[in-house]
């Protein structure tokens, strides 16, 4: 399934399995979507300011993935997650690039949920699981798959959520643990009922809990399941229009899960699921992830006319709404309309906010005080941007759909260090670990770091 390619010379992973067993546990977790507290900042992973795909130059491995899927690896210790959906037609495939059409693809057919675990330093497939088999409860957009969320995984466990079709929970060795139901899901247009676009939010993993937000047509919520059997511990309404974001938790003085949405971001209780505070303002579609950086929370969407960006303060209580005219308030510590993103999540890296638009608008603001530092156009070949930015060592990743992979300097002034080409269409998020950039296409997953006896210097930032 992997290749080796150090030094552009190719071989069969399948020959390195007689030392995997003894691989040792390399540093730095990626456990869940965008990584720790969906972050998406791994320093210290040394990664090469060049590299090349087709000359094998700085590509450690290459490991090809079956099915379609935008979900995004994790990694823990030396072991990768990726999950996947096989269709039994053949190849399936999806729209890519910036449109406006909702319509669902034509693919009905019986799907493989699977699950993947494969080594980190070779990329060699360690276990393969199937979650379920069957024709798809519900259909997906033209530009999604029936494999979006991102697993989750502490080490102990590794959680997977298919939407309709249930989640799943392995040990580390693939040994099934669990599985639930939480019912048909029908995740589309709040506009047009009809659509069926499919889920995206991907479950976390918080101490014994997993947390899944589940925004649909109908009667949404969120729910926290135990993490050893699978048990509901407590499920909350939610009054909701679909959303597709994925909840994050603020491991603060006081600890909160932030799930963003339509009507309101919300603050939650993580023991007990009780609404804590929220705030009124976003775009009637969200997919951001909120982000903890700094000691404050960043939310954004990005459908017109809102398009919203909110930092605000942990700790608050009721409704925060921002009345009218007003940008800030004690609990809100800057706030923009019209410039939040539709689809990638901000990245907020060394004081500053990075947001970055499908259309590949770059937007830079100081975090704390919410001035404009800068605004790019990344000129790309034309099919936008879907994936999230995620940073390492002063330099910013993103991903486009096209498949390059901009390098930019991080700080103050916007500097364009690299693009590379990594020959197939990128939606998933890139993850780091291991002195590693792991970048999923859409057949086969890619792992960039230094050829061996090569440590550059960092980039420095701000």
């Amino acid at each position: 399934m992997g290749q080796n390619m150090r030094g552009g010379l190719r071989i069969p992973v399948l020959m390195l399995l007689a030392v995997l067993s003894g691989s040792p546990v390399l540093a730095g977790n990626w456990p869940s979507f965008r990584g720790d507290h969906a972050a998406g900042v791994h320093d210290g992973v040394n990664l090469p300011e060049t590299w090349d795909v087709a000359g094998g130059e700085n590509i450690r491995w290459v490991a090809e993935i079956p099915g379609l899927a935008h979900s995004s690896p994790v990694v823990w210790g030396n072991l990768i997650f990726v999950t996947t959906a096989v269709s039994s037609r053949g190849k399936a495939d999806f729209k890519e690039g910036l449109y406006g059409s909702g319509e669902a693809s034509d693919d009905r057919t019986s799907q493989t949920w699977k699950i993947l675990a494969l080594d980190l330093e070779s990329g060699a497939l360690r276990w393969e699981r199937t979650a379920h088999e069957g024709v798809p409860r519900d259909k997906r957009h033209l530009k999604a798959t029936y494999a979006n969320s991102t697993p989750a995984t502490d080490g102990q466990r590794v959680v997977a959520f298919f939407g309709s079709e249930g989640v799943f929970a392995w040990d580390m060795s693939g040994k099934r643990l669990w599985s639930r139901s939480l019912g048909r899901l029908d995740a589309g247009a709040y506009d047009a009922p009809d659509y069926e676009w499919g889920t995206a939010s991907s479950p976390i993993i918080d101490g014994d809990r997993v947390i899944v937000q589940c925004d649909v047509q109908g009667e949404s919520f969120i729910i926290a399941l135990d993490a050893d059997t699978g048990k509901i511990l407590w499920r909350t309404p939610r009054d909701e229009p679909p959303s597709w974001g994925t909840p994050t938790v603020y491991d603060g003085e006081r600890r909160e899960i932030i799930a963003n949405g339509s009507n309101f971001i919300r603050g939650y209780d993580p023991a007990t699921g009780k609404e804590l505070w929220r705030l009124g303002g976003s775009s009637m579609i969200t997919a951001p992830t909120p982000v903890i950086a700094d000691g404050l929370i960043v939310v954004a969407s990005g459908r017109r006319p809102e398009k919203p960006i909110f930092v605000l303060k942990p700790g608050a209580t009721g409704d925060i709404t921002l009345k009218d005219g007003q940008t800030k308030s004690p609990w809100v510590v800057w706030s923009l309309q019209r410039a939040g993103p539709y689809m990638p999540t901000p990245l907020a890296y060394r004081g500053i906010l990075y947001v970055l638009q499908n259309q590949g608008i770059l937007d830079a603001y100081d975090l704390h005080s919410g001035e404009a530092l800068y605004r790019q156009r990344i000129e790309h070949s034309g099919g936008g941007f879907s994936a999230s930015p995620v940073a390492a060592d002063g330099r910013l990743y993103l991903p486009a759909e096209d498949g390059q992979v901009f390098v930019v300097r991080a700080g103050a002034t916007f500097h364009l260090l690299g693009t590379h080409d990594m020959g197939e269409r990128l939606m998933a998020t890139p993850a780091l670990a291991g002195e590693m950039l792991l970048v999923r296409g859409t057949s086969h997953l890619f792992a960039v770091g230094q050829d061996e006896q090569q440590t550059p210097d960092p980039v420095q930032g701000r």
